[in-house]
């Protein structure tokens, strides 16, 4: 599992991939050249002050991390927190993620 850090990897994400959405989060998933699975987040200063941006990442981090099997080989992802995935706490989060990527196949 790594991460997407260039721009220019997250436009291609976005630009030839296909998404799906909830209330909390966006999850767009594009096929990359390699075999590993790579994430990356997207997060809004909408969402709240930094404090609680970073904890959304790091709940969604963990939960990619903990649930790695559910994620396709070879595949990008990039997950975009809503407002809404600020008042929600991690069991809340797992279930969206694992909702977006079961509607993702």
């Amino acid at each position: 599992m790594t991460s997407i850090k260039k721009n220019e990897d997250f436009r291609k994400v976005y630009a030839r991939g296909r998404s799906v959405g909830s209330k909390a989060l966006v999850m767009y998933r594009a096929k990359n050249s390699s075999e590993e699975i790579r994430f990356g987040f997207t997060i809004s200063k909408k969402v709240g002050k930094a404090v609680v941006r970073n904890r959304i990442k790091r709940v969604l981090k963990e939960i990619c991390r903990l649930n790695i099997n559910w994620f396709k080989a070879g595949w990008d992802y990039v997950l975009i927190p809503r407002k809404a995935a600020a008042d929600k706490s991690y069991s809340d989060l797992q279930d969206e993620v694992q909702r977006l990527v079961k509607r993702m196949k």
